[in-house]
């Protein structure tokens, strides 16, 4: 099932749903995973601009050791 099917099937399925606190608990899941979401985007970003990666070539020669 592709995205547009998943959604679509999970908006029926909401329209469905009577109860305000399921609905007010599922509506905060949503919130708190995009916000979770991009403040580790942030802390990526933050920690690719401290120099705090390894490259792809690196990696690979940390690998061959373990």
């Amino acid at each position: 099932m592709d995205i547009n099917s998943e959604r679509s099937l999970l908006i029926k399925e909401l329209q469905q749903v009577e109860d305000i606190s399921l609905l007010k608990a599922i509506k905060a899941m949503l919130h708190y995973g995009i916000d979770q979401y991009n403040r580790e985007l942030d802390e990526a970003e933050a920690e690719m601009d401290r120099g705090e990666f390894v490259t792809h070539d690196e990696l690979k020669r940390q690998a061959k050791g373990w």
